[in-house]
């Protein structure tokens, strides 16, 4: 209906078709702030839902351990056929119930329950570090496409000043003001300018590729990203920070997990030299599918062995030299981070020197471009000042970004490296 009365106004069919698929388009576009990332991120990323399933697994371990400590119960039937003129007449149905019951095993079940349950809060402290690193990356990948895109600006910029300066020169020269060799070197420079453009373009496309992998969304959602490369003061001091990653890491967490694991590792081995204590009781029958009251036993059994040619001796001295390996992967693991905590604040320190001096670089840039280029059309100044002073406002501008981009990634390091929960 709507289209028939757009053709009997008048309106082309392909316009009308194009409009919708404008405003469509316009529908799916996506407005993106970098809170609403992490948010997906979190929400959608693999690498979270793989540590949530190790966790559910450790979980159902500690079940498993602690089933040692429970009594058993099994049934077992067996069926003889007998053939035709034996000794005796008629087939054998034997039945048997069984129930046993380990009431002491020297510390094995229990040091099994205790691993278990520190396995199972490793596995938790995995989900945080997950979680961490997703977050950092959809930071990461939210503030480079900042990055490019505000290239991409300062590209287009160049590409139109020098595209306004070389119509300018071909005024001039066209009036025989200055030489051909002025003209030539402006279309090679503004050639040159147009393909960082391209390149600008590319990176930028990437990058949103790249977010939205992270976020785990449809490579063809538009983004329209509602926030800037900004400034903003860090309120922590490094002793502060390093304060914060020794309590809030989770892999040094994890790292002292497994040392206390690996010390209940010792005492399970040492296991093997204390004696166990069972209990049994059994019912048996050969007639009928109920238990009978005539054949039924109900028993304890301790057992102890005091030689088992250095077995136990050699699992207690692998537990001591895994105890050992657990330590020292520990002392790594804590130096490491708190080595990551000190050099994501020294770049973000630097970064920040950085933006001080790049504010003032931009300024002067601009001020000496609008000089070069008043100087060469009052023809004092020549084509080669007004081009360099062009490359030099596009680097201060692309510096400043740069400068914006390290030390806001930098922030966002240093918060995973002191362990700050991604919620």
């Amino acid at each position: 209906m709507k289209l028939t009365k757009a053709k009997q106004a008048g309106i082309p069919l392909t316009a009308v078709v194009l409009l919708l698929l404008q405003t469509t388009a316009l529908a799916a576009q996506m407005n993106l702030s970098l809170q609403d990332s992490v948010r997906l991120a979190l929400q959608n990323n693999p690498a979270i839902k793989i540590a949530v399933a190790d966790q559910e697994k450790s979980a159902w371990g500690i079940n498993e351990a602690q089933a040692g400590k429970l009594p058993t119960l099994s049934l077992g039937s067996s069926y003889n056929l007998k053939q035709a003129g034996s000794a005796s007449n008629g087939n054998d149905l034997n039945n048997s119930l069984r129930l046993g019951w380990q009431l002491y095993s020297g510390g094995r079940v229990e040091g099994q329950i205790d691993q278990a349950k520190q396995n199972a809060a490793i596995a938790s402290l995995g989900i945080d570090k997950a979680k961490t690193q997703v977050k950092l990356d959809a930071m990461t990948a939210y503030f480079t496409v900042l990055q490019t895109g505000n290239l991409v600006e300062v590209n287009r910029q160049t590409v139109a000043n020098l595209d306004e300066h070389l119509n300018s020169i071909q005024a001039k020269y066209d009036a025989g003001v200055v030489a051909k060799a002025d003209v030539l070197r402006s279309e090679v420079e503004l050639a040159n300018a147009r393909q960082n453009l391209i390149k600008a373009e590319n990176n930028f496309d990437l990058a949103k590729n790249s977010l939205l992998n992270t976020m785990m969304l449809d490579a063809g959602t538009e983004l329209a990203l509602t926030e800037t490369l900004q400034y903003a003061p860090y309120e922590r001091t490094l002793d502060e920070c390093l304060t914060l990653a020794e309590k809030n890491r989770p892999d040094i967490a994890q790292a002292d997990a497994a040392v206390t694991m690996a010390a209940t590792g010792i005492d399970l081995a040492k296991s093997g030299r204390l004696p166990s204590v069972s209990l049994s009781a059994s019912n048996g029958w050969s007639e009928g599918v109920l238990p009978g009251s005539d054949n039924w036993s109900v028993g304890v059994s301790a057992s102890w062995n005091l030689f088992d040619a250095g077995v136990t001796g050699a699992k207690v001295k692998q537990a001591d030299t895994s105890l050992t390996k657990a330590q020292e992967q520990a002392r790594q693991t804590k130096t490491g981070g708190l080595l990551e905590v000190r050099q994501n604040y020294l770049s973000m320190a630097e970064a920040q020197k950085r933006l001080d001096t790049n504010a003032v670089a931009v300024s002067k840039a601009e001020e000496d471009l609008y000089i070069a280029k008043e100087k060469y059309n009052a023809g004092v100044g020549t084509n080669l000042d007004v081009i360099d002073a062009q490359l030099a406002l596009t680097q201060a501008k692309t510096n400043r970004i740069q400068s914006l981009y390290d030390y806001n990634v930098n922030v966002a390091k240093l918060d995973k490296a002191i362990g700050v929960k991604a919620e």
